[in-house]
């Protein structure tokens, strides 16, 4: 109720009543006023209601929730189930538009809203967590592999390279999402080999630069991984860095498990300052808790993490997204 209505409520209740009513529910209000102002997380996490209440008004934005409004003429926004609806607190036009997945969505402007905070929440998350270079996050509604790929395409539409730079230097792990992203983008894939040390396997550069000889200009990037099971050890994703800068080669870091571990994030950020990381791939299910199906892309580029969510060929489930969205309102900055 906005301040007009309670005049009227203290009529039936009270005025003693009414105004603590008002109070609480200004309170409640006073949380999304300070995250659209500071749009950062909070310090101490929100309670379920708190939450619940924002994600109401924001649902309340969307068209699919106008009052008197008939969805006819286009399927979106008619939800036969009304478990599925309520499950999706009544979000059901999705994100992003035909061109772009982090565009305003004309259906969905509650939709849309909770997408750009989420992008600076956990832009926020990473940073706490160590990665203080990145300058641009955007959650995506896919796993770590697919984004990879995207990755990939939304570089070569952003960098409009030559088509002949086909090759992507893939430092090897035995783990089909990330070889079968590069191929899916189009890329011929180039595995790396490991060497080993003692009784583990590490990043050999004097391979990747044996083969960024061997392929020249048809190298379109390189794609490391800083967490892996034992033997293979996190790559060295400095040095891999230091070589794409020195030769202008991209360079994609698939930190899936990274944002959970402060000694990956030290050397994530070294990295970035001393060479060249064009875009980092963190899951959500694996660093915040979520169900499987998101992923953030970070970078110090925002126009680069911009072309990476041009690349994205339509509108998306808003779903992993607000997972991602309650789930970090409800861990906080202290979380």
């Amino acid at each position: 109720m906005d301040d007009s209505a309670f005049p009227l409520a203290a009529q039936l209740i009270g005025k003693a009543y009414a105004k603590q009513g008002q109070e609480a529910l200004r309170r409640r209000e006073g949380l999304a006023k300070t995250l659209l102002s500071q749009r950062r997380l909070p310090s101490t996490g929100w309670d379920d209601a708190s939450i619940e209440f924002l994600l109401t008004d924001l649902a309340m934005m969307d068209s699919n929730n106008f009052m008197d409004n008939v969805g006819v003429g286009e399927r979106e926004g008619r939800v036969y189930s009304s478990l599925v609806l309520r499950s999706h607190f009544r979000m059901s036009h999705g994100i992003g538009r035909s061109g772009d997945i982090a565009a305003v969505q004309p259906k969905a402007a509650g939709s849309s809203l909770m997408a750009q905070l989420t992008n600076l929440l956990v832009l926020d998350a990473m940073k706490i967590a160590g990665l203080i270079e990145v300058k641009a996050a955007l959650t995506m509604p896919l796993a770590t592999g697919m984004s990879i790929g995207l990755a990939l395409l939304g570089l070569r539409l952003h960098w409009k390279s030559d088509p002949s730079k086909r090759i992507v230097l893939w430092s090897r792990i035995d783990q089909k999402s990330c070889l079968k992203a590069i191929v899916t983008a189009g890329f011929e894939v180039v595995p790396v080999p490991l060497k080993l040390y003692g009784d583990e396997l590490q990043t050999d550069l004097a391979a990747f630069e044996a083969l960024l000889d061997e392929h020249g200009d048809r190298v379109f990037a390189c794609v490391t991984t800083t967490s892996c099971f034992a033997p293979r050890a996190p790559d060295d994703v400095e040095g891999v860095a230091r070589l794409c800068e020195a030769r202008n080669i991209g360079h994609i870091v698939n930190n899936a498990y990274g944002l959970q571990c402060g000694t990956t994030m030290k050397k994530l950020s070294r990295a970035m300052r001393v060479g060249r990381i064009d875009c980092c791939i963190q899951s959500t299910d694996k660093n915040y808790l979520v169900p499987v199906g998101g992923a953030v892309i970070a970078g110090q580029d925002p126009s680069v993490i911009a072309a990476i969510g041009q690349a994205y060929p339509g509108r998306a489930s808003s779903a992993p997204v607000q997972d991602l969205f309650i789930t970090l309102l409800s861990m906080g900055s202290q979380g």
